[in-house]
């Protein structure tokens, strides 16, 4: 160790010196060769494409409309000025009772009005890091653990884990049944943190799933329900995506299970929200705990002062979430967009044989490289990562950084970019699968040529064995130098 980092780490903290960020990681990389290496149509054409962020851009016209025809939404305007003294010097850690009022109704909106939400359980968090921390700090001691079914978002191990001290035990889920999560796999995960001594306080779920892009059913719900009713540990669900889906089967949020079943514990409850992916908004930080547990809810809010939202921004939220119109036309249209742009890129892929995993919601697709590996192993799939990133320059995410239990599958995002940088992205792509196929079908034709040579050798070899036995063998370096 290097004498200036011996002595810093006498000097700092161990969270400020030790790995638990989480950067140590290809999805990271990822981001940090896009950093320094950014594509730009005319100013750097041959950059790298970011299609490692799961970002929804492909509805900032309708907000913007909305913005310049509602100035009085920002205190920053002529036309809200007004209102900048109240905005500007309240800051309780409750929230602006509209913004409160707002963010429910427009969790109901998304889940079809199937749900009713109270605004008094509204938490707000500096988006869903800050909402997810906030729950692992109030539901788990450090070294307790969190079960989270594989494949799951890189950034939980930082959000969850960095801080907090809260373990994260995977629970693994298989290709072979499209990633589903079954009774067993829970069963097994569980039975291993036993084993190891590690004391398990809840079930982390993601619905719609980051990466894979599909929606949880019923089944699946009242299962892990079932599971985390016969063990009494929590159940955390990370609804972020939950207005991302844009054909059927339809979102089913857990609130909708947990008020029609009173035979499970509200109190075991907890929804983690945010307005990032579903409005494009992770620039403006609002994250939401919902719990159904009480004490949850008073910790939460106690919690909550260290990451608020800007009274600023939720009075602009507040406006523009009860705009009844606006939010029906953006949750069509954003519908609308997602699937024409998931659609669009899937076909693209499949073009050169790519195929991805069926799936109807998020900004994402989860792509199956593994015929393009040179064998089935994570050393394989990290040297096609790097060889994507560093050559055919595209930030893709490599499915290890997500703890996907098999080698090949990687997830690329669809919606942070205009139709003409897709339309690069994918010409890219398509250009590099057809030498990958081109080089195996030389590398097929050579080996052909290499097994014709040898039979060739061996029957000649053959003919000459049945000779006399005195009769001599040519050497090869002769018929070489002929």
């Amino acid at each position: 160790m290097k004498l200036t980092t011996r002595i810093e780490s006498q000097l700092l903290s161990k969270i400020a010196t030790n790995d638990g960020h989480g950067e140590n990681s290809s999805y990271f990389d990822g981001w940090k060769a896009y950093d320094s290496d950014p594509y730009h149509p005319t100013q750097n054409p041959h950059g790298v494409i970011q299609m490692g962020l799961a970002e929804n851009q492909l509805c900032f016209d309708l907000v913007q409309e909305w913005v310049r025809n509602n100035p009085k939404a920002s205190i920053c305007t002529e036309e809200g000025v007004a209102d900048f003294r109240d905005i500007a010097i309240f800051q309780d850690y409750h929230g602006l009772p509209q913004f409160r009022n707002a963010v429910a109704r427009f969790m109901e909106k998304v889940r079809g009005n199937r749900v009713r939400f109270d605004p008094d359980r509204i938490v707000m968090s500096g988006g869903a890091t800050g909402a997810q921390e906030t729950l692992a700090f109030c539901l788990a001691d450090p070294g307790d653990a969190l079960l989270v079914p594989t494949p799951y978002y890189p950034g939980n191990d930082r959000d969850l884990t960095w801080r907090t001290g809260v373990k994260l035990v995977p629970v693994v889920c298989e290709s072979s049944n499209n990633f589903k999560i079954t009774r067993r796999a829970l069963e097994t995960a569980y039975k291993k943190a036993q084993e190891s001594n590690i004391k398990v306080k809840g079930l982390l779920l993601n619905n719609p799933s980051n990466p894979l892009g599909t929606v949880l059913d019923r089944e699946t719900l009242q299962e892990s329900l079932n599971f985390i009713t016969t063990k009494n540990i929590h159940l955390i669900c990370d609804e972020i995506y939950s207005a991302t889906v844009f054909t059927d089967p339809g979102f089913i949020s857990i609130a909708e299970l947990a008020q029609d079943n009173p035979d499970w514990n509200p109190d075991l409850i907890h929804i983690v929200y945010s307005l990032s992916k579903d409005l494009g908004f992770p620039g403006f930080r609002v994250g939401i705990v919902y719990s159904y547990n009480d004490d949850v809810v008073n910790c939460a809010r106690k919690m909550s002062s260290f990451g608020l939202v800007s009274t600023q921004t939720q009075h602009l939220i507040a406006a523009m979430l009860s705009d009844v119109a606006f939010v029906e036309r953006f949750l069509a249209e954003g519908s609308n967009r997602l699937g024409k742009r998931r659609g669009e890129m899937c076909s693209a892929l499949g073009q050169v044989g790519i195929g991805s995993l069926k799936s109807n919601a998020g900004l994402y697709c989860w792509v199956d490289l593994r015929r393009l590996l040179k064998e089935a192993s994570f050393e394989a799939e990290m040297e096609l990562w790097r060889l994507i990133v560093h050559e055919v320059k595209l930030n893709v995410s490599p499915g290890a950084s997500f703890h996907c239990d098999e080698p090949g599958w990687f997830r690329v995002c669809f919606a942070n970019m205009d139709d003409e940088t897709m339309g690069v992205a994918m010409s890219r792509i398509h250009r590099f699968v057809v030498q990958k196929n081109r080089s195996g079908a030389a590398r097929k034709q050579c080996s052909r040529r290499e097994l014709e040579i040898s039979l060739s050798n061996r029957r000649r070899l053959d003919d000459v064995m049945a000779m006399s036995p005195h009769s001599p063998i040519p050497s090869p370096l002769v018929r070489a130098r002929n």
